[in-house]
């Protein structure tokens, strides 16, 4: 028995050793408890993401030293991988794009770059937070998304054409779907304003041509974006 256990204990020594395991381990700890912070600075986030955010590295690098070139163990892996991608609701741009940065750091601290993990991770985490800060890829002020619920007996293609014109510069019809069974039409576009202040008599005007139905009027959530 003793002999059984000293040679499964070469076998994984062999593979690497205890103190890179623990460097690496520690490395991956460190660089996803930065990238969770990074995320949590001025980004809308659940106690349970970012904390996954932090173990995540520390769990794939374990995976990569696990592996260490074997090429069934790595396809039996990216199986298991994908499978997880089943279990779970779809997330923002944002929150995929900080899994991969942290199973890209994973990756690197498993296969014993420590150096560019840490570069990489400063880089990456310091232009998400330039992102960020910065007004990079945002809509205007006076882009608006606008959903107007219609009765089913309205052609909704050009009810509402003067009013547009007339109140805005653009706009764009997203899409139409019937709700209460049928026996109602919400339309959803995508508006830029003529003038933010003229707001309230957009939705008026088109109060009077949906019989007074549910409008809705407002800035796009934020967070909410997917890829």
């Amino acid at each position: 028995m003793s002999e059984l256990f000293n040679s499964l204990y070469m076998e994984s020594t062999s593979a690497f050793s205890i103190s890179s395991f623990i460097f690496c381990t520690l490395a991956s700890l460190i660089l996803g408890g930065f990238i969770s912070w990074t995320y949590m600075h001025q980004n809308q986030y659940s106690k349970g993401f970012v904390g996954t955010l932090f173990l995540l590295p520390a769990m794939v690098q374990m995976v990569i030293m696990l592996v260490n070139g074997n090429v069934g163990a790595g396809v039996a892996v990216m199986g298991a991988f994908s499978l997880v991608r089943f279990r779970s609701v779809p997330g923002s741009a944002k929150e995929i794009s900080s899994i991969f940065l942290a199973m890209a750091i994973g990756l690197a601290t498993g296969m014993g770059y420590i150096g560019v993990a840490v570069v990489f991770a400063l880089v990456i985490c310091g232009v998400m937070v330039i992102l960020n800060l910065s007004n990079f890829g945002e809509m205007g002020e006076q882009v608006r998304m606008l959903k107007i619920t219609i009765p089913e007996n309205l052609d909704y293609s050009t009810i509402f054409d003067d009013v547009f014109e007339q109140y805005l510069s653009s706009y764009q019809m997203l899409r139409v779907k019937t709700t209460n069974m049928g026996s109602l039409f919400r339309l959803e576009y995508t508006i830029e304003l003529k003038d933010p202040m003229q707001e309230k008599q957009l939705i008026d005007a088109l109060r009077c041509r949906n019989g007074n139905l549910e409008i809705i009027c407002g800035r796009s959530l934020s967070g909410k974006e997917e890829l």
